[in-house]
């Protein structure tokens, strides 16, 4: 009998200091998580903070980058009106690089019928090449006193606009090909049969 009351207390005492010590684990335990869920917290803030900054930049980039600017249209050199309303409209004469100058405009017919270039072939013995083209016109250097007919290929065909049959009121570009003037002319008298002269600016 003696031995069981000496050993009870023991045990229970022994029981409190276990209890103590689950309790003290227990709440170790506790604290840990409470600190490791803030700790991700505040990583998580700092994540999600970038994404909205970078965003923020990419809009602000975007909206300051400059638009593009509009082509600038062809200019006009030149407006020679014919009669019965054909009217030649040229746009440019650019030097080229083998000696040459491109003359380029548009050809509108005015009139109430169908147009075929009448005359514009000027005193061609060479019809069936050049029939319906400005094989006739030239460039007239004023300052050197010279006169520049449409370049030719090995056939005599003009490098120049061969045009279809152009319906009233109608349009159609056209090219045409001369020796280039020394570079120090920089106007020339451009002349097509049956139509005024016009003063055209070289550029190039």
């Amino acid at each position: 009998m003696n031995d069981i009351e000496r050993t009870t207390p023991m045990r229970a005492a022994m029981t409190r200091i276990r209890f103590k010590g689950a309790a003290v684990a227990a709440a170790s335990v506790a604290m840990a998580v409470v600190l490791t869920a803030c700790g991700g917290d505040e990583g998580s803030d700092k994540s999600e903070g970038k994404p909205k900054e970078s965003s923020a930049s990419s809009d602000s980039q975007k909206s300051e980058a400059p638009e593009p600017e509009a082509a600038d249209e062809d200019q006009v050199l030149a407006t020679i009106k014919g009669k019965d309303g054909v009217e030649v409209t040229v746009s440019s004469a650019e030097r080229e690089s083998g000696g040459f100058i491109t003359v380029k405009g548009q050809v509108k017919n005015g009139s109430d019928q169908i147009w075929f270039a009448p005359g514009w072939q000027g005193l061609e013995q060479e019809l069936v090449n050049n029939g319906a083209s400005m094989a006739g016109a030239t460039l007239v250097d004023q300052a050197g006193k010279k006169r520049y007919l449409i370049l030719r290929d090995t056939d005599g065909r003009c490098l120049c606009t061969k045009f279809e049959a152009i319906q009233p009121d109608g349009e159609a570009p056209f090219f045409a090909q001369f020796p280039a003037p020394p570079q120090g002319t920089a106007e020339v008298d451009f002349q097509i049969p049956t139509m005024p002269t016009a003063t055209i600016k070289i550029s190039g």
